[in-house]
């Protein structure tokens, strides 16, 4: 699933599910970005549930759409998972799938910056680029 931001970066998750519940794992600096237990009966709820830890460094709160289920087997044909060369067939197909929208336009300008509390705990084992 791809988790689309507004002055931020865009963040994949590898979905799973356990007795219909969807979970999923990703990779990120920020420490609320990462695991989720298999416990949400929607894309959309698990999709909101990274809401609150995604901002970006001026604390801007910036997700704004998720996407539906992305199955990569499709793409296996183009040697994705092995290729030693870019593989921009993911990130293309994943642009390219359908996106809904977590907050309407008119709450999302509105939003309240993060404070400074959070922001430091979310960034809690972030590396740190010179």
């Amino acid at each position: 699933m791809d988790l689309e931001a507004v002055r931020d970066d865009d963040h994949v998750i590898a979905l799973y599910r356990e007795r219909g519940l969807w979970g999923g794992i990703a990779k990120s600096n920020f420490a609320g970005l990462r695991f989720r237990a298999p416990v949400y009966r929607t894309l959309r709820e698990l999709a909101l549930s990274y809401f609150d830890s995604y901002y970006n460094l001026r604390g801007e709160r910036t997700l704004r759409f998720y996407s539906q289920a992305v199955d990569l087997s499709r793409l296996d044909g183009q040697g994705w998972m092995t290729s030693e060369d870019e593989v921009w067939c993911v990130p293309e197909l994943l642009i390219a799938t359908k996106h809904y929208p977590i907050v309407p336009d008119k709450v999302a300008r509105a939003l309240p910056r993060l404070d400074r509390r959070s922001f430091e705990a979310g960034m809690h084992g972030s590396i740190k680029h010179k």
